[in-house]
């Protein structure tokens, strides 16, 4: 009921008119709930960031912490693999660089020097044997087409015994 309605059912003063509108107007409405409960969830939320933020940024910086020492360490070990292979490529270009050279100066003085490596040395010395062998034979006979030994053919002689005649 509105107020104008209680002052004539009831027959109240304007002062007790006055009181019921105030105490009717100061109810809560809606909007003044929405807000005291986000407020206060506020209040709650900031309060727990308070108390658990040093705690979950302890935990956040030893997670990062942790992910830079594993990429160290991996990055460490690319490092120490390119450097072994740059070692390992410069001792070759100045392996080359010498033999390279060496040809030059030796086209150069018109002499020409080689080393064989052992397996080279060990296949040219067997190569060599084996012609010396071959050359031995040929010169002996011993290398003849026909493997078996063959002996010239003579015409039978008479016989000489005293019985035979001939």
């Amino acid at each position: 009921m509105a107020s104008e309605d209680m002052m004539m059912h009831y027959g109240l003063t304007p002062y007790e008119s006055w009181k019921i509108s105030e105490k009717s107007g100061r109810r809560p409405s809606g909007a003044a709930i929405a807000g005291l409960v986000l407020g206060s969830v506020g209040v709650a939320a900031g309060i727990g960031a308070w108390v658990f933020g040093p705690v979950v940024a302890n935990n956040r910086a030893k997670g990062i912490e942790a992910l830079a020492n594993m990429q160290y360490q991996a990055n460490n070990q690319q490092i120490n693999l390119l450097t072994s292979l740059l070692a390992a490529e410069r001792t070759e270009r100045v392996a080359q660089g010498t033999t390279i050279s060496q040809t030059i100066t030796d086209s150069i003085s018109g002499q020409q020097t080689s080393q064989l490596t052992a397996q080279q040395a060990a296949e040219l010395s067997s190569i060599q044997s084996l012609q010396q062998t071959l050359l031995n034979d040929a010169v002996t006979g011993r290398s003849s087409l026909n493997p078996t030994p063959v002996t010239i053919y003579r015409a039978p002689a008479p016989c000489g015994c005293p019985g035979c005649n001939g």
